[in-house]
């Protein structure tokens, strides 16, 4: 019995230790695209971009870091001072077990001072 407890909580140690090298890289991604959309969105705001650019900007960061994103799928918008970036994407994650979706909106909201 002490060595089916064993082989169980070491299956689980594991699991846990799979689970976190298949998502960490998912979720990093995402934060470093967030920050990029950020970074975006203060920029944007004070120089003449056309969110035109800004899409093509981001789409391209998101090629780099294999974010399944297009151009058209990022939603930016430029009114006077104010510029809204808004997008939705979905990471399918494969598992031995199990495949399931992980749904990502990061968006970003700026106004000129």
């Amino acid at each position: 019995m002490k060595h089916l407890k064993a082989l169980f909580g070491l299956a689980i140690v594991v699991s846990v230790f799979y689970l976190a090298f298949v998502l960490i890289p998912i979720y990093y991604n995402n934060y470093s695209f967030q920050d990029e959309l950020d970074n975006q969105a203060r920029m944007a705001v004070y120089s003449q971009t056309t969110p035109e650019q800004v899409q093509d900007i981001l789409a391209k960061k998101a090629k780099d870091l294999e974010i399944p994103l297009t151009a058209d799928q990022i939603h930016v918008v430029k009114m006077g001072g104010d510029i809204t970036i808004t997008t939705r994407y979905t990471v399918n994650v494969h598992t031995p077990v199990k495949d399931f979706d992980i749904t990502f909106e990061p968006s970003s909201k700026n106004k000129r001072i």
